[in-house]
């Protein structure tokens, strides 16, 4: 499980005669790079740690190709450029300004330096709307210098081709990317930093070879390599290359492989790949590292940017909806506002599977929406589903609850159209302090599980507006662990389509009870003729002696049916 950089001998360093074997042409940025992106895209690869979202009044989809610094002497503003407004105080009437003359200008938005007064991130909010630009605020550890560069990179990534390999990794999940690309390549991977620190590496066979178990333990190549290396010239013919590095196997070191990850000129790390256990690397291992170096881009720099703070944020966030800890503290931590309204949004994607309910992206792109709709929140992936605490709402209830309405309704439709399946948001009571936001999260679990069990057109509600559904699931919960007979009507249903190789009659019987009692709709819905269901229901009664005519016997089949109980029929 470990991978190792090449010795350094010679010239280069990394052929037995000191040279470097460069295969086939550069493969460069791929193209479209150069038209940059959407801003959703942008900040989804650069991540929380670079830049933050105030609000985007003309939505994510907003064009961005290129970045420029706001200069007093030369004040051109660009169009569909991110304007930093270097030294501009957000406070001040002139940022007012600066919003309103980007909005003029056509500019995708301007970024101020870090700090956001309440009252100035309002007034820069209401320009915003006017002038249709977006605002962003400069995080405190990212600096201008690193930050144009950051935003360079993320444009540069941003605009790149997907790359079918990474297609299913969560972006910045670098240790997944190097499994599916050491699944491609037959061999085993280390992706690193400019500063030889490995970042991941791929799962693989125990036979590996001496150095890269020693890069894998030490979470770095040891630093004699490194000196090696770069006494020899290795790192200048990495990071000048525009294609990967070959090495051939050499005795016991087997044959080698590296790229260069860059984006927007900017070198992010590299990925190397070495053969393990003596088999040769795949026919098309090159190939395969070009592809994985351009993917890689969006990974890396999201993997940089996304620092300790956020996750500092999203762990206090967790405590105060688990109710767990001092609240004042808590919201401290998580930079909320203790005694102001709030509520909780649940979010999924509806399928009831929860490895399905929170898809990769999906937390990123919460947050990206609802700072463009112009709302600070914190969003915590909770299992199956996602939570956004949405704080400072309105004093008026009533205003506050159709703010939070109306954010379920737009994160609903925006998401289902940017990740193609349908979302679905339960919308949490509002409360007046975070004290009782976990009364606020139960309320909107509850919303957010009816909706998804009723399987029917609606992607938003309060527990109120499904209040029935609520209170059946509710029913069923409690009932759960009660015991009942051995030999319940279904109980019998049941084994008797099992003895059979099916479940015909116990679906049967669960879409008669559905339609209650009406022939005709149950037919249709199983799709088989009135007659066909007659004879079915006849069987059902001799099978499992239910009556039908019962109501007592009819609820308890019901509530066992959604129970959906064990053969047995013991338990609940």
């Amino acid at each position: 499980m470990v991978s190792e950089r090449p010795p350094g001998s010679g010239t280069v360093g990394l052929g037995r005669g000191g040279t470097v074997t460069d295969l086939g042409e550069s493969s460069g940025r791929g193209p479209g790079a150069e038209d940059g992106g959407t801003l959703e895209r942008l900040l989804s690869v650069v991540g929380a740690g670079a830049v933050e979202l105030h609000t985007a009044p003309e939505g994510l989809r907003t064009k961005v190709t290129g970045v420029h610094v706001l200069d007093a002497l030369e004040p051109a503003i660009r169009a569909r450029e991110l304007l930093l407004a270097v030294g501009v105080d957000p406070r001040s009437a002139h940022a007012v300004d600066v919003v309103r003359q980007a909005g003029e200008a056509g500019a995708a938005g301007v970024v101020f330096g870090p700090g956001r007064p309440e009252a100035a991130a309002r007034a820069l909010q209401a320009v915003a709307q006017e002038s249709g630009t977006a605002v962003l605020f400069r995080t405190a550890w990212c600096t201008w210098a690193q930050l144009v560069g950051v935003l360079r990179a993320g444009l540069a990534a941003a605009g790149a081709p997907a790359v079918p390999m990474a297609g299913d990794v969560r972006l910045g999940d670098l240790d997944s990317l190097a499994d599916a690309v050491a699944a491609l390549v037959g061999g085993s991977v280390t992706i690193e930093d400019t500063e030889s620190r490995v970042l991941a590496y791929s799962s693989t066979e125990e036979n590996v070879d001496e150095m890269r178990r020693l890069t894998i333990l030490g979470r770095r190549v040891p630093p004699w390599r490194v000196a090696a290396m770069r006494e020899a010239g290795f790192f200048q013919a990495l990071w000048g290359a525009d294609d990967v590095l070959h090495r051939p196997a050499r005795g016991q070191d087997p044959e080698r492989l590296v790229g260069a990850v860059r984006a927007g000129g900017e070198a992010l790390g590299s990925i190397w790949v070495a053969a393990v256990a003596g088999r040769p690397l795949s026919p098309d291992a090159a190939e395969t590292l070009r592809a994985a170096v351009r993917a890689a881009a969006a990974h890396l720099l999201h993997h940089r940017t996304h620092r300790s703070e956020g996750r500092l944020v999203e762990d206090a966030a967790r405590a105060l909806l688990e109710d767990r800890g001092s609240v004042e503290v808590l919201a401290e931590r998580a930079w909320l506002p203790p005694r102001e309204p709030c509520a909780v949004l649940a979010v999924g994607t509806g399928t009831g599977r929860p490895a399905d309910d929170n898809p990769a992206g999906l937390h990123g792109l919460l947050t990206l929406h609802c700072a463009a709709l112009g709302h600070r929140v914190v969003v915590v992936p909770a299992g199956g589903r996602t939570l956004v605490l949405l704080t400072g709402l309105e004093g008026d209830p009533q205003r506050a609850d159709a703010q939070v309405r109306r954010l379920g309704n737009a994160l609903a439709e925006q998401l289902s159209a940017t990740i193609g399946t349908t979302v679905k948001a339960g919308l949490g009571d509002v409360v007046p302090g975070l004290a009782r936001a976990p009364e606020s999260r139960r309320s909107a679990e509850q919303a957010l599980q009816a909706l998804i069990a009723s399987g029917g057109p609606h992607t938003v509600a309060r527990s109120e507006d499904v209040a029935d559904t609520v209170g059946i699931l509710q029913v069923v919960d409690a009932l759960r662990e009660l015991s009942l007979p051995a030999r319940t009507s279904v109980a019998r249903l049941r084994e008797f389509d099992a003895e059979h190789g099916g479940s015909c009659l116990v679906e049967t019987l669960r879409a008669y009870l559905d339609h209650f009692g009406d022939v005709s709709a149950a037919s249709r819905a199983l799709g088989v003729h009135s007659n066909s269901l007659r004879y079915r229901l006849r069987r059902i009664t001799q099978v499992s002696g239910l009556d039908l005519d019962s109501p007592d016997a009819r609820l308890l089949a019901q509530v066992q049916l959604r129970l959906g109980g064990e053969a047995g029929g013991t338990r609940l």
